[in-house]
């Protein structure tokens, strides 16, 4: 009998959540997604210590004699989740994401001019920007700003989305992907009622079954992607999502169970069912985001997690450098 990861690839487009190389290598992912959080803990592990100081050595050069330690450390972030990148695409055959500062998350215009440097540094390495990802937070600033880059052929993927609300406008935006976050939503459920759930009564699996049914319904060409799953019970109760991440202790789970997994999602079954078309404009958007409590805390809730997880890695980096042998001065 096939193991339920094999089943899963098979009407389920499978993408790792994490930083960790070794671990791509492992499960064999079509796609890959990063962010701060993971590229820290990645950047700390020894195995990928050339990498990180590759980039340091490199920031520094750029930046000149001058710069401290601290101002180099804050370029190098930058260029440090592109190196990442580079290295998982050599594995993965599809797309990774790299995520843009979430410090930027309500400004649109830095927020698209990160999105611009990201995708030089690729293309500077000669890889298509059709095999990048540039993921952006779910903010109205972040949406519009999407919409722009996605005109230019630039593929975003919005993070940090817990509404029905952020999903109508990341698809009239004509978005690539969508990142629901499964596990998230949970966590503040069970938080508000103290209640455990399982399996279809999850409102993580409830909520990203409710925007992909919307989306097949009105033909959207955005897809969604669940991702930040608690268990493997969310994982098989949206099976047949366009797109799920999921971080290798679970793919291991997936992996070493056997048993007959159950396709849940089907787009022809979103065609049969009556669902309210949503208008979502900027003052919709907002009235329906205060409105929705959780949706409020947890965007502000990630948002300012990435920020500190950037904040920590600029630290972690500066340290690095400062640990790194300078480049000796050529007299002439």
């Amino acid at each position: 009998m096939a193991n339920l990861l094999d089943q899963l690839k098979s009407f389920t487009t499978v993408v790792s959540d994490t930083g960790d190389i070794n671990s791509i290598k492992k499960y064999k992912p079509t796609d890959a997604t990063t962010n701060p959080s993971l590229i820290a803990a990645a950047a700390q592990m020894p195995e990928y210590q050339s990498i990180v100081d590759d980039v340091l050595q490199q920031a520094r050069e750029k930046a000149g004699d001058n710069a401290s330690d601290k101002d180099v450390a804050a370029a190098a972030f930058k260029t440090l989740a592109v190196a990442f990148g580079r290295k998982i695409l050599e594995i993965v055959p599809g797309r990774v994401s790299t995520e843009v500062d979430a410090r930027m998350s309500y400004d649109s215009e830095k927020t698209m001019e990160q999105a611009h440097d990201i995708i030089k540094q690729y293309e500077d390495a000669g890889i298509s920007r059709e095999r990048i990802l540039i993921k952006i937070a779910s903010t109205w600033e972040g949406i519009k700003a999407a919409e722009k880059l996605e005109k230019e052929g630039i593929h975003c993927n919005m993070t940090l989305l817990f509404g029905l609300h952020q999903a109508v406008a990341c698809a009239e935006a004509k978005v690539t992907l969508i990142s629901p976050f499964v596990g998230r939503i949970l966590d503040w459920y069970k938080n508000d009622t103290g209640k455990d759930y399982k399996g279809a009564d999850d409102p993580g699996v409830h909520s990203v079954t409710e925007i992909y049914h919307y989306y097949k319904k009105f033909g959207y060409k955005t897809v969604v992607m669940g991702a930040s799953f608690r268990n493997m019970g969310e994982i098989t109760e949206l099976a047949g999502c366009d797109l799920l991440t999921i971080a290798p202790k679970l793919l291991e789970e997936l992996q070493t169970t056997e048993g007959t997994l159950e396709r849940k999602l089907d787009p022809a079954k979103a065609q049969t069912m009556q669902i309210e078309k949503i208008q979502v404009d900027q003052a919709t958007f907002e009235k329906m985001h205060a409105e929705n409590h959780m949706a409020h805390d947890k965007l502000k809730e990630g948002i300012e997690g990435f920020s500190k997880a950037l904040e920590d890695l600029e630290k972690l980096l500066a340290k690095r450098l400062s640990e790194l042998p300078k480049p000796q001065t050529v007299q002439q």
